[in-house]
C-alpha cells in the first residue's frame, strides 16, 4: 500500500516509524527491471472494435482471451464476447469463437478456470447506445444511411421489455473446455476480469452489482464451481467517497492468505487512482478502501510463482500506455511503475491483464485504438521481470 506524504513535510525518523506502525504510511520502492521482448496486435477482425479483454493461462498451458468483440464502436448495440485460444504460449491466436451474444450491448468480458477445470465467462449488458441511436433518428442525415439501418436492425431485435431484461450482470459456465456453453445466468456482480479461485476451493468475485438499486460494491462466493453466487461481504465506504463512484475490482489471494482487492476510483478523494481494500478472514471483512499513490486504472492482479503480487493497469494519461508494479510484501507496497506499452495513440486503450508463462515470461494484453484504424485492436505484450 502506497499512500501518498507531502514529499516537503520533513517527517522525523522516530515519527515516521510511528506512521508506518499505524499502517498510514506506504513508500514505493524501485521497480525491478524489466525487458519488453515483443509487442504484436492479435486481433484478426480488422473491421471490428475489441474492447476490455482478459487472459486467463488454464493449467494446461493453453491460453484464452475474451473481449467484447463484433462491434462498431466504443458504444453501440453490437457487442458480443468472443474467445480466442493460444496453445503455442501468444505466438498465435485461433480464429474469435463467439461465446455469448446477447440481445444487447454485451461488454466487458472476464475469463477463469476453476479447480475442477470448468471455464466461467462474465459480461455485463449496456443499454447506453439508446441515446445515440435516438438521437441519429432525430438527425438521420448526420448518419451514413446503412449504418442507421443496421443500428436500428439491432435495437428492434427484442421488445423495449425484453431489452430491459437483459440489462444484468451475467455467467455462462462450460465443462467441456469451451466446446459449449450453458445459458446465461445471473452472478450478482460484475468487473472487468471476472472472478478469481481460492486456495481453499472457493470462488471470489469482487465487483459491483449494476443496474439494481443501491448497486452494492463488494465480494460474492461460490462454493459450487460458479453454478450459484451467494453475497458474502459489502465492502466499507471510506469517509467523503460514495459507493457510486467505486467501479471495476479485481481480487487476488496473497501468498501470506490476506485477500486483496483493487478498486477504480472516481471519488473526488484520489480520483483516477486505484484504491486498495484487505482482508484477513478470507473476504468476510474488509478495510476501508485506501490510496496506494497509483494514477491509473482498473487494475488486474496477479501473484507470481515466487510470491510476489502484480498488477497491471491502464495509464490513460502521459505516457498514453499500460503500466505495471511489483509488491514484494504482500500488498503492503508497491513499486514504481514498469512501463508496458508507452506509445499509445488515445486515451482509448487499457484494460491489461497479465500472465505469467511456464519459463517465467510474463504475457500481457489490453485493448487499444491506434493512429493507423478507428477500429481498437487487442494487442499484447511479452516481457521479463527480473527477480
Amino acid at each position: 500500500m502506497t499512500y501518498l506524504v507531502n514529499r516537503r513535510q520533513a517527517l522525523s525518523a522516530a515519527s515516521a516509524a510511528a506512521l508506518a506502525s499505524w499502517g498510514l504510511v506506504r513508500s514505493a520502492h524501485a521497480a525491478p527491471s524489466a525487458k519488453i521482448e515483443d509487442t504484436r496486435v492479435i486481433s484478426q477482425l480488422a473491421h471490428r472494435y475489441h474492447g476490455w479483454p482478459t487472459l486467463a493461462r488454464r493449467r494446461s498451458g493453453e491460453l484464452l482471451v475474451v473481449c467484447s468483440g463484433g462491434r462498431e464502436a466504443h458504444v453501440c448495440p453490437f457487442g458480443r464476447v468472443e474467445l480466442m485460444r493460444s496453445h503455442d504460449n501468444g505466438q498465435t491466436w485461433t480464429w474469435p469463437e463467439v461465446v455469448l451474444d446477447g440481445p444487447i450491448d454485451d461488454r466487458d468480458a472476464g475469463i477463469v478456470e476453476t479447480a475442477k477445470g470448468t471455464l466461467l465467462a462474465t459480461t455485463f449488458t449496456s443499454l447506453a447506445y439508446e441515446p445515440i441511436l435516438a438521437n441519429a433518428e432525430k438527425n438521420p442525415n448526420s448518419w451514413p444511411a446503412d449504418k442507421l439501418t443496421r443500428w436500428r436492425g439491432a435495437h428492434q431485435r427484442v421488445s423495449a421489455e425484453d431489452r430491459k431484461k437483459a440489462l444484468n450482470v451475467w455467467m455462462v459456465r462450460s465443462t467441456d473446455n469451451g466446446v459449449t456453453w450453458s445459458a446465461r445466468y445471473d452472478c450478482l456482480v460484475n468487473s472487468p476480469h471476472g472472478p478469481i479461485q481460492l486456495s481453499d476451493g472457493r470462488l471470489l468475485y469482487a465487483g459491483k452489482d449494476l443496474w439494481r438499486p443501491g448497486e452494492r460494491v463488494g465480494v460474492c462466493e461460490s462454493t459450487d464451481d460458479g453454478q450459484t453466487w451467494r453475497w458474502l461481504a459489502e465492502l466499507p465506504v471510506r469517509d467523503g467517497d460514495t459507493t457510486a463512484n467505486y467501479h471495476e475490482l479485481h481480487a487476488v489471494e496473497a501468498a501470506d492468505g490476506r485477500l486483496l482487492i483493487h478498486v477504480r476510483n472516481h471519488n473526488q478523494a484520489n480520483s483516477g487512482e486505484t484504491l486498495q481494500c484487505e482482508s484477513q478472514d478470507g473476504g468476510k471483512t474488509w478495510t476501508k478502501p485506501h490510496s496506494i499513490g497509483v494514477w491509473g486504472l482498473p487494475s488486474h492482479l496477479l501473484r507470481l510463482k515466487d510470491g510476489r503480487l502484480l498488477m497491471t493497469y491502464g495509464h490513460r494519461r502521459a505516457p498514453l500506455g499500460n503500466q505495471a508494479r511489483v509488491s514484494s510484501d504482500h500488498g503492503q507496497t508497491w513499486s514504481d511503475p514498469i512501463l508496458i506499452s508507452q506509445d499509445g495513440h488515445s486515451g482509448d486503450l487499457g484494460y491489461p491483464s497479465t500472465v505469467e508463462l511456464d519459463d517465467g515470461a510474463l504475457l500481457t494484453v489490453w485493448y487499444e485504438v491506434l493512429s493507423t484504424s478507428p477500429n481498437s485492436v487487442l494487442r499484447q505484450a511479452r516481457w521479463t521481470l527480473a527477480g
